[in-house]
C-alpha cells in the first residue's frame, strides 16, 4: 500500500485524509506541537474532535514526536500548517526532504521576500530550504473553495491543483482524484496563490455589512440583511483581486474560476473570518475583536499584515496604486493601523466601465 504523510492535524490537513484513504493509502496524520489533543483523541478513540468524525479507514495519527517514522517510505509530503508556520514546517521536513517526494500545501497566505516584495508561500517555503535541495523539491499547492467537513463528509468539491510543472500536476491528479474530489490543474502558480491568500483577506471587508447593520440598530435589524452592500464588496474584491494578481505576476484568469470567486464565494457563507469582519463593522477596535477570538487561527489578518508592507512596494514598482484598491487598502489600515472602518464607497471600481463620472 502507497504512503502519504500530512503535517498539520488541522481541519483542512485533516479533511485530506479521507480522498486519500478512498484511494487506498495508508495515511499517516501528523499533528504539530499546537494539535496535541486531536492527536490524543485520534490515537485513543479514532475521533477527530474537529471535524467531529472517526477518522477513516487507513488513516492513523502521528504526534509530532514520531515524524520520522510517518514520513518514512512517503509518495507524497501534504504540508497543512497555518501560514505562521510555513517556517516552522521546512525545517521540520528539511531532513526528510526527497527530490522525488512532491510536496503538497494547502496552506493559504502570502510572505515578504528580503526585499519585501509579494511572495507566494511555496515559493517561499523553497526559498528556506538549505542549498543543497532548495529548488530540487517539487511543490504544488490546492487553491479553491473546499470546506473540510463537506469533504470529509465526501462531497462534491472542486478544486485546483497549481504548480509550474504540469507533469507534477498531472501526477498529484491521478493520486488524489476521487468520485467526489474534481481536481482541474493550472500553470499558474503565482496567481492561483494569490487568489487563495486575498479571498480571505477580502472575505473579512464583505463581513463588515454584517456588523454594520447590528450597529445601525432598528427594530427589524435582526431578521433584515445587507445583501445590497455585501454583493457590492464581492464584486469590488473580484474587481481588486484582479489588479494584485496582475501586479504580482499571475493570470487574471485565475479570479474568474475556483481559486477567486469561487473560494472568496465559500468563505463568505460563514466561519472565523465573518465573525471577525462582524466585529469591525460594529465598531470593534482591531486589537479588542482580536481579543475576543483569541486562539483562532485568522489567515485573513496575516494575509493583510502582508498586504500593509507589500503595496507600497507594488506601488514604487509601478504594478499597481493603492488609490487602485481602495478596499484592499482600507482593510489593511483596520488591521495594521488600527483604522476605522469607513468604507470608500467613491474609490471603487477604478478603471471600470461602472467607473463613476
Amino acid at each position: 500500500m502507497n504512503k502519504v504523510a500530512i503535517l498539520g492535524a488541522g481541519f483542512m490537513g485533516s479533511a485530506m485524509a479521507w480522498p486519500l484513504s478512498d484511494r487506498g493509502y495508508d495515511v499517516r496524520l501528523v499533528g504539530t506541537h499546537l494539535d496535541q489533543e486531536i492527536i490524543a483523541s485520534c490515537r485513543r478513540k479514532n475521533w477527530h474532535p474537529k471535524l467531529e468524525r472517526p477518522l477513516p479507514t487507513g488513516a492513523k495519527a502521528y504526534p509530532i514526536e514520531e515524524l520520522p517514522q510517518a514520513l518514512e517510505g512517503v509518495e507524497l509530503i501534504i504540508q497543512g500548517v497555518s501560514s505562521a508556520g510555513v517556517r516552522w514546517a521546512a525545517e521540520r521536513l528539511t531532513p526528510y526532504l526527497d527530490s522525488r517526494v512532491p510536496v503538497l500545501a494547502i496552506t493559504k497566505g502570502l510572505a515578504l521576500d528580503q526585499a519585501g516584495s509579494l511572495q507566494v508561500l511555496p515559493d517561499y517555503f523553497n526559498s528556506l530550504l538549505p542549498n543543497e535541495i532548495r529548488g530540487r523539491i517539487p511543490l504544488a499547492a490546492i487553491g479553491g473553495p473546499c470546506i473540510a467537513g463537506e469533504l470529509a463528509g465526501r462531497r462534491n468539491t472542486c478544486v485546483v491543483f497549481a504548480s509550474r510543472d504540469e507533469i507534477l500536476l498531472r501526477r498529484l491528479t491521478s493520486l488524489l482524484q476521487k468520485d467526489y474530489y474534481h481536481v482541474w490543474i493550472s500553470t499558474d502558480l503565482l496567481g492561483v496563490e494569490v487568489c487563495t491568500a486575498l479571498k480571505n483577506a477580502f472575505v473579512l471587508g464583505i463581513a463588515l455589512s454584517m456588523g454594520i447593520l447590528e450597529a445601525a440598530g432598528g427594530p427589524d435589524a435582526a431578521q433584515a440583511h445587507m445583501h445590497n452592500l455585501a454583493a457590492a464588496l464581492f464584486a469590488e474584491a473580484a474587481h481588486e483581486m484582479e489588479k494584485v494578481v496582475l501586479a504580482a505576476g499571475g493570470d487574471r484568469r485565475s479570479v474568474c474560476s475556483l481559486p477567486g470567486v469561487g473560494d472568496m464565494y465559500v468563505t463568505a457563507q460563514g466561519g472565523r473570518t465573518i465573525r471577525l469582519g462582524s466585529l469591525l463593522g460594529r465598531g470593534v477596535p482591531i486589537a479588542e475583536a482580536l481579543h475576543q477570538l483569541e486562539g483562532v487561527t485568522l489567515e485573513s489578518v496575516e494575509t493583510l499584515r502582508v498586504m500593509h508592507k507589500a503595496l507600497p512596494v507594488l506601488e514604487r514598482a509601478g504594478k499597481v496604486r493603492t488609490d487602485e484598491v481602495p478596499l484592499l487598502w482600507h482593510l489593511c489600515q483596520i488591521v495594521a493601523e488600527g483604522a476605522t472602518v469607513d468604507i470608500p464607497w467613491d474609490r471603487f471600481f477604478s478603471g471600470s466601465q461602472q467607473a463613476r463620472r
